[in-house]
């Protein structure tokens, strides 16, 4: 799930996993890191869920995918569209 919180230069963006998604360390990677693991992990909340909030140039679009321990690779079904094996956000 992807959270926004727009600005004039930024946009907020909240990359949210639900707590039944893989266990173990998760990171969100992308063009906004390089595609760089482990630059951008996620916390865990109280309700189990784990989320990272990044500040991203506004009016952008930016591919991404999570990653989970053991080399696991996988998209957020909320993104704002899919292109080919990565998510698209558009801020």
């Amino acid at each position: 799930m992807l959270e926004r919180s727009r600005g004039k230069k930024h946009t907020e963006i909240t990359f949210v996993i639900p707590a039944d998604r893989p266990c173990g360390h998760v990171s969100v990677v992308g063009d906004f890191n390089d595609w760089q693991p482990g630059a951008h992990p996620f916390v865990e909340q109280g309700d189990g869920s784990r989320s990272v909030t990044l500040a991203l140039p506004s009016e952008q679009r930016y591919g991404f995918r999570y990653l989970a321990h053991g080399d696991y690779w996988f998209n957020d079904d909320h993104a704002d569209e899919q292109d080919g094996h990565n998510s698209v956000i558009h801020t």
